[in-house]
């Protein structure tokens, strides 16, 4: 199948270098968002998300003429869905962004184009969801138009570079649909482009990260065990990876992000019966938080009106990305117990939270504070030296949750330096 012109519905931190990458490719795209402020940004030629190199190639792209901007779908020859998937009350998968997007294809979905889904879904959302929703244009799926999902599998802050090397997975609702989407990802993709129906594929996607948190959450059950037996959870992990068959990931404050914390929710919600060990894992990671706060609790013999400043709030280092972070969880917690909180997120300082103080450089948010958190291993944090923040800052104590920092160094510099999931040195 051959594509000309292609509608990327949702210019997210997936939409976003998609849509870039196959315009690149000399494909041309129309980037779709109902955001106007988004769309505005986007003309005046200014990426509203992080991600690196992304505003090099939009910058080209856009002068190329190889890419445009609407505020509703155009005609064209394949449309790909890129939106949010978020959880509410309870859990449940929130699709109201997913049929919003199928219902705006609706005007102008015609006899030929290709259809996919990129957005993280439960099971048997294409077919039951989408399939129905664009249905109602009289054209049939399979036979008037083809229809596939095919999940993102990247990293933020290597988006460019996964989408283009990653395996990818195209599951059609028909053999013939999957083939469609398969000719439209060969554009750019150079990685094993795999072929499976629309449901196995969601499938993937959700145990894949599925597999990642029930594997953290066992990093950070084994931290808390460590602080009840007296041991260094990192020490132990480290020569424990030493068996050949043993791969334990790293504890921290938390499970953050659009993918981890949210996918595995999906199959609770969809087989409550059968995710007695992925709701668990859930749990554990949900609750991880409230294990730091606890922590600063002990460390500061309480925190109410203590000055705190939290080092870092993105969900991973070195992204913008916030969502469902930890660190804001924490930073929400601290303050809801009367802590005067300070932050710094040098990827995103003009990001709001009620409650908390935002800086806008380091010396702005350590100067006047009683205790340093490091919740986020952004490089710049990393290579904090020491000697020279004793002398920005009046704290005596340190509270490290990623094992980002060296003990010695700063307790030589004269500090108290504490450790998550180290039972040897933290207090009881």
């Amino acid at each position: 199948m051959e594509f000309k012109h292609i509608c990327v519905v949702g210019l997210g931190y997936i939409g976003l270098p998609t849509a870039a990458t196959f315009a690149s490719s000399g494909i041309r795209v129309t980037g779709v968002d109902n955001n106007l402020e988004v769309i505005k940004s986007l003309l005046n030629g200014k990426v509203h998300i992080f991600e690196p190199g992304l505003q090099e190639i939009v910058t080209k792209v856009l002068k190329s003429g190889m890419m445009q901007f609407s505020e509703k779908p155009v005609e064209a020859d394949a449309f790909i869905i890129s939106v949010p998937t978020p959880f509410y009350g309870e859990k449940k998968a929130d699709l109201r962004f997913v049929r919003s997007a199928a219902e705006a294809i609706l005007p102008v979905l015609n006899k030929g184009n290709l259809v996919i889904l990129e957005s993280t879904s439960p099971p048997l959302t294409t077919r039951d969801v989408v399939l129905p929703i664009l249905e109602k244009s009289g054209l049939k799926a399979g036979k008037d138009f083809k229809l596939a999902y095919s999940p993102e599998r990247v990293l933020p802050g290597q988006i460019l570079r996964e989408l283009v090397e990653n395996a990818r997975v195209i599951g059609g609702i028909d053999e013939i649909s999957a083939k469609a989407g398969k000719d439209l990802y060969s554009v750019f993709v150079k990685g094993e482009i795999i072929l499976t129906d629309a449901t196995t594929s969601e499938m993937v996607k959700i145990m894949e990260n599925t597999y990642r948190d029930v594997n953290i959450a066992i990093a950070n059950e084994f931290s808390r065990l460590a602080d009840r037996f007296g041991v260094d959870v990192w020490e132990a992990i480290e020569i424990a990876n030493r068996h050949p068959r043993v791969k334990i990931l790293q504890p921290g404050p938390g499970v953050g992000g659009h993918c981890i914390s949210v996918d595995p929710w999906f199959l609770v919600e969809a087989a409550p019966d059968l995710t007695k060990l992925i709701h668990t894992a859930r749990v554990v990671n949900d609750t991880q938080p409230e294990l730091v706060v606890k922590s600063i609790e002990r460390i500061l013999n309480g925190v109410k009106s203590k000055k705190i400043t939290l080092l870092g709030l993105a969900y991973k280092p070195d992204v913008d990305d916030l969502r469902e972070s930890p660190a804001v969880e924490i930073a929400i917690h601290l303050t809801k117990i009367g802590a005067d909180v300070y932050a710094f997120e040098p990827y995103k300082t003009n990001f709001n939270l009620d409650g908390v103080k935002m800086s806008q450089s380091m010396e702005e948010a350590i100067s006047d504070c009683e205790c340093l958190i490091l919740l986020v291993k952004h490089t710049q944090f990393l290579a904090m030296d020491p000697v020279i923040i004793s002398k920005m800052t009046p704290a005596k104590n340190v509270f490290d949750t990623v094992n980002g920092w060296n003990r010695k160094a700063w307790e030589e510099s004269g500090f108290k330096y504490f450790k998550l999931g180290d039972g040897k040195s933290n207090p009881e």
